[in-house]
């Protein structure tokens, strides 16, 4: 994802985390992942009737539907394309937004609700569509485990089942037992909580690459290796600025997620940056692997700072586990992961790792994705929260085909979404976020 806050001696060539823009992070999925399309980096003076600024799972999809509309659409990205959270996440496949359709019912009323849950089943037909543009299908494995920490939260999660079953007819939710739940995952932490056939999990870099191989196939105009380094008014336009050239366009769309702190400051109140981290162990053999995780399920659970994890198709567990709100990251991830890995697993203690890293992802202060014009011609969407993975190809195709003079269901639901401001203003969001965030992290310890 582009990025503005960067340095380094002949250009921008460090992210704010300090990360090298010039390569993909030492993530298991960079070394499992075939090359990526072609993406030059942008040189000289260009044009475009839509120009995006971040080459992840939102700015490809809109790039994608902006191509198949006919639309002259040029892309401009930091990195190698998928270089920020979209090609580096934990891979996991949730249905519907991070919020539940309960708490959207008392936020936005009933019929609201019911045309988000409708836009995450599209979204969620939408990936299948995306999966089927890359030869293996992303890795994609169908299953999903919703698992309750605590004993108390296991009764209010069957409800939440009861009502998708009943409200929405969602009948792809299946309540578990303590019993079950054990056999499901060979974790003792666990209490219960929810089976999800439509979730899942897959190889978040594959189904990045295979998205931008399909813009490009549709005509889009795509460079890595770009940072954007300004947007400015140019006559009726925006003329988008790059360490090696610059793109005219008659609209811009900026989805770079938590990579761009200050290049728009008025999404910044909207849109704060927090770090994630994952490690991947060395194979554990494929009996192993189904003893740890039955059916080759992804599983999440229901703290605050939530644990995720599931099992590689060669039998490694991938762990995601911790968060920091600073501008660098631990010196040994692995380091950092393997406490939260060994609590969940304790007869993976001292197993080694072989790829551990790190990653920024964009969260809003009530966790829904945050869209906003914010002069006329210039939008930005950002802060999918950690659910991007099903919702952020969607869209960003959603935004791009309004750009493209074709608005729909999507758009129109997007646009309802509440987009509060983090609270304390320019000189004390952070400070004050952090400070909630890792009070709100404590509670998962009592």
């Amino acid at each position: 994802m582009a990025a503005r806050r960067a340095g380094g001696v002949g250009g921008m060539t460090l992210s704010r985390s300090g990360e090298d823009f010039g390569r993909h992070a030492p993530s298991y999925y960079a070394a499992t992942a075939p090359a990526g399309p072609d993406a030059p980096a942008l040189e000289g003076s260009e044009r475009a009737d839509v120009c995006i600024v971040g080459g992840g799972f939102a700015g490809l999809g809109a790039a994608l539907a902006l191509a198949r509309a006919g639309k002259a659409v040029r892309l401009v990205e930091a990195g190698p394309l998928g270089w920020g959270a979209s090609g580096r996440n934990g891979g996991q496949v949730h249905m519907g937004w991070n919020q539940d359709q309960p708490w959207l019912e008392r936020k936005l009323g009933l019929a609201k609700a019911r045309a988000l849950w409708d836009v995450a089943l599209a979204a969620r037909e939408h990936l299948d569509g995306l999966l089927a543009l890359d030869p293996d299908a992303c890795d994609f494995r169908a299953g999903h485990v919703h698992a309750d920490h605590r004993a108390r939260f296991v009764a209010g999660s069957h409800a939440h089942a009861a009502h998708m079953h009943e409200v929405y007819g969602y009948q792809d939710l299946r309540a578990v037992g303590r019993e079950e739940m054990r056999a499901l995952v060979d974790s003792p932490d666990y209490h219960g909580g929810i089976i999800d056939a439509r979730g899942g999990h897959l190889h978040p870099l594959k189904l990045a690459q295979g998205i931008a191989r399909a813009a490009a196939a549709a005509g889009a105009a795509l460079h890595g290796g770009s940072p954007c380094t300004a947007i400015k008014r140019s006559g009726a336009g925006w003329r988008v600025e790059t360490a090696g050239g610059t793109v005219e366009a008659g609209a811009v769309l900026v989805a770079t997620g938590g990579y761009a702190t200050g290049l728009l400051p008025r999404i910044d109140a909207h849109v704060l940056p927090i770090n994630n981290f994952i490690a991947v162990t060395a194979p554990l053999g494929a009996e192993r692997a189904v003893q740890l995780i039955a059916g080759g399920r992804s599983v999440s659970d229901s703290r605050f700072v939530v644990r995720y994890f599931r099992m590689t198709p060669d039998h490694r567990l991938l762990f995601g586990g911790g968060e920091s709100y600073g501008w660098r990251f631990p010196k040994d991830i692995g380091s950092f992961v393997r406490p939260h890995l060994e609590r969940t697993f304790p007869q993976l203690a001292g197993t080694p790792f072989d790829y551990a890293w790190g990653g920024t992802l964009a969260i809003t202060p009530d966790r829904l994705p945050h869209c906003q014009e914010v002069q006329p011609g210039l939008w930005s969407l950002n802060g999918f929260s950690g659910v991007g993975v099903v919702l952020g190809p969607y869209l960003g195709a959603a935004v791009g085909e309004m750009l493209a003079g074709k608005a729909g269901a999507a758009f129109a639901a997007l646009r309802v979404l509440p987009g509060p401001r983090f609270p304390g203003g320019p000189a004390l969001r952070w400070p004050t976020m952090v400070a909630a965030l890792g009070f709100l992290g404590l509670r998962d310890r009592f």
